[in-house]
């Protein structure tokens, strides 16, 4: 059954606004840093409302849009979310991880201790839609649903940070509580991250590190 076809336009421009555009969306996301330190500040929730919608507009195989976003505001949901994290990062950061990779974390200052979970005032956990319900009622497989929902959330964390807000893709493992705590099936969604959003706290710090250049990540065969 074929689907009905819409007229598509993209507004005009000439090359040197294009050229700018985009130089000015580089420049403004080069400047996103991710965050542990947050302020309590509240964050309206329409902010969130409107940066979830632009992650919903992102491509996915075959339009299954598999992504599906929780958007927790409530202090006793945050409260239980932190303390089945910290148990996960503290079995971690004790057993669970290797010498080198404990070595590559070092530098960034992470530890089995996430107050950021109960401080910020948004968590966004991101679920992978792994099966979906076809119309006969029977399970259906989604396609590429890993790489749909990082194209979103990618979306999402960009509208955030336009909306000047600072946000922490943290990816306690293994993240089955959220399932638990969030009501998700487990049979059919899988978390994907939990994603903090708030203010950054008063005298908010990060490394002082470099991103590499785009000379070494970026391969260009032009006509």
């Amino acid at each position: 059954m074929s689907t009905q076809r819409l007229s598509y336009e993209i507004a005009p421009l000439d090359d040197e606004s294009r050229i700018q555009r985009a130089r000015e969306f580089a420049a403004t996301l080069s400047k996103r840093r991710t965050v542990r330190h947050f302020d309590s500040k509240p964050v309206a929730w329409e902010v969130i409302e409107a940066a979830l919608e632009a992650a919903c507009s992102a491509p996915s195989g075959a339009n299954q849009q598999p992504w599906r976003f929780v958007a927790v505001e409530d202090p006793a949901v945050k409260k239980r979310i932190r303390e089945a994290a910290e148990a996960e990062e503290r079995e971690f950061y004790s057993h669970r991880a290797s010498d080198e990779w404990l070595d590559a974390l070092r530098p960034l200052g992470t530890d089995a201790e996430k107050p950021f979970l109960e401080t910020a005032p948004w968590l966004i956990a991101i679920f992978v839609e792994r099966f979906g319900t076809g119309p006969d009622g029977k399970k259906q497989k989604r396609y590429y649903p890993d790489e749909s929902v990082g194209i979103s959330t990618g979306l999402l964390i960009a509208s955030l940070h336009l909306a000047g807000l600072a946000t922490l893709t943290h990816t306690p493992s293994p993240m089955k509580f959220l399932n638990d705590i969030l009501g998700r099936p487990r049979d059919l969604e899988r978390p994907f991250l939990l994603l903090v959003v708030g203010h950054p706290a008063p005298g908010c710090t990060v490394p002082d590190i470099t991103r590499l250049p785009a000379s070494t990540t970026v391969m260009y065969m032009r006509a």
